[in-house]
């Protein structure tokens, strides 16, 4: 007996049919040609490739195993097709019919394709509904953060809604992003809707910059949605910081004007600043004067600053500025009276002659002369400014004024009236030393050789608060002298120079 039976007559159909039955990767051709370790080499090879790929991953099965796996299809389909051309099968009697069944169970390999892409894709769908969800949860966390804090966050997250939207635009993730950016927005500009109009404006701001990473037609109205929410924020936070004092409202009308100058809100700014106007031109006459003559001041330069062409309402605005000024230099009036009544002398003598120059033809022009004169008499006698200076003048008592110095002189004087007068020097008249001055029988202006440039004035009874000073001399110091006078009497006061003075 021979040691195997001969091999059977090549068969071209028979070789295809076991090729045929490999290529489904369950080594069905190796079972018609009893091969059986060969099988089971082809379940070992399948199986691998299921453990590999299986549960479906977005990233799919890597490159390298899936061209191993075909190489070893094709090897195990060649090596088939040579061991079926000239080996009888087993179990089916005809080679068309094994042929057949081989085609037929080419539907294996190519149905878990199918369905392993099917598994994939869902796979990516809840890896892309996953990335969704952190970046809802990362806008819902900033929401509890101030904008400056959260803005990073805020922009990751839009970064994740831009690239499910281009990346991935037939997902049911990217379906849910017109919705997500309806809350990002309502999020982000939170501080709005609670009326917190100042912390609303960077966020809002932010908002309109979103189009230029979504877009405007994924936007759709969100595009324009912050527009009329930023402008009514700058509006309103600007009106609180005007009515506050503080200096920020310029920014946020400046912003607004320029930025939306054709808007309702932009329409408000100039009747809010004459408002403001009008508030501290009525300050002026209120108990802090100074403070409201500030504030006009500052208003006044802060006005000309805004930007109201755009707006049609840069003579509106030019007009509320020169009120403003004009305001502010008349009211420096009431402004050194409060502070002439305060005993802050000094700035009083500043406020008032600020006034006198800048007021040439107002009211009270002849009492501000008076009052600075009066402050100037009370910074080196506080007692003189115990009471207001009016613009009385004369009086009964007879007063001769006298210049025994060196110096040209002004005299100043307050008490029932006030008023100054200037002395040329005295030719022929030096300084006393003081040691000289403290001598008995001292007497100034009483040599009759000498001629004295004198000034009679009238003043009325009662005490009169005088001041000598030096108009061109360095570091000469003002000298004072208070007269209490009576009727009946004429009177004498003399100017001198010692080495301390007058």
């Amino acid at each position: 007996m021979p040691a195997a039976p001969p091999p059977a007559p090549a068969d071209p159909w028979r070789a295809v049919a076991v090729g045929l039955l490999n290529l489904c990767g369950l080594g069905v051709g190796y079972a018609l040609v009893r091969r059986w370790g060969l099988m089971a080499a082809c379940w070992i090879a399948t199986a691998i490739l299921l453990v590999v790929a299986l549960p479906a991953d977005p990233d799919g099965v890597p490159g390298a195993v899936v061209v191993l796996y075909l190489g070893f299809l094709v090897l195990a389909a060649a090596h088939g097709a040579r061991v079926g051309l000239r080996t009888r099968l087993s179990w089916l009697p005809n080679a068309l019919l094994a042929a057949a069944l081989g085609i037929v169970l080419l539907a294996v390999p190519a149905g878990g394709a199918v369905l392993y892409d099917g598994s994939r894709d869902e796979a990516v769908e809840r890896m892309l509904l996953d990335r969704l969800d952190r970046a809802d949860k990362l806008v819902k966390a900033s929401g509890k953060q101030p904008f400056q804090t959260a803005e990073a966050d805020y922009r990751r997250a839009l970064a994740v809604y831009d690239g499910l939207s281009d990346d991935h635009p037939g997902s049911r993730a990217a379906r849910r992003v017109p919705a997500r950016l309806q809350a990002y927005y309502a999020t982000v500009a939170a501080p709005y809707e609670e009326k917190n109009y100042c912390d609303a404006v960077p966020p809002l701001k932010y908002l309109r910059t979103v189009p230029r990473t979504m877009g405007e037609k994924d936007l759709g109205d969100l595009a324009t949605w912050p527009d009329d929410r930023l402008a009514t924020s700058l509006y309103e936070c600007a009106a609180d910081s005007l009515d506050d004092g503080a200096a920020t409202w310029t920014t946020q009308f400046g912003e607004l004007l320029s930025t939306f100058p054709k808007s309702e809100q932009a329409g408000k700014v100039e009747p809010a600043v004459r408002s403001a106007v009008d508030k501290a031109v009525k300050s002026v006459g209120g108990d802090e004067p100074c403070a409201a003559v500030e504030r006009l001041k500052g208003l006044s330069g802060q006005v000309r600053g805004l930007p109201g062409e755009q707006a049609g309402l840069a003579d509106a605005l030019g007009k509320d500025a020169d009120r403003a000024e004009k305001s502010a230099s008349s009211g420096t009036y009431s402004c050194g009276v409060d502070q002439y009544k305060d005993g802050s002398f000094s700035e009083a003598l500043t406020t008032m002659n600020e006034f006198v120059k800048s007021n040439p033809h107002h009211r009270n022009r002849a009492r501000a002369k008076k009052i600075a004169i009066a402050a100037e008499v009370a910074e080196t006698v506080p007692a003189a400014g115990k009471r207001l200076p009016t613009t009385a003048s004369g009086g009964s008592i007879t007063v001769t004024v006298k210049n025994d110095s060196p110096d040209d002189i002004t005299v100043l004087y307050t008490g029932p009236v006030t008023g100054s007068l200037t002395l040329k020097a005295c030719g022929s008249c030096t300084s006393y030393s003081l040691g000289s001055t403290l001598g008995i029988g001292f007497e100034p202006c009483s040599d009759s050789g000498k001629h004295y440039p004198q000034r009679t004035i009238r003043l009325p009874v009662g005490t009169t608060y005088f001041v000598h000073k030096a108009r061109t001399g360095v570091g000469r110091t003002p000298a004072s002298d208070t007269a209490k006078l009576s009727p009946g009497y004429t009177y004498t006061e003399c100017a001198y120079t010692t080495s301390f003075g007058y």
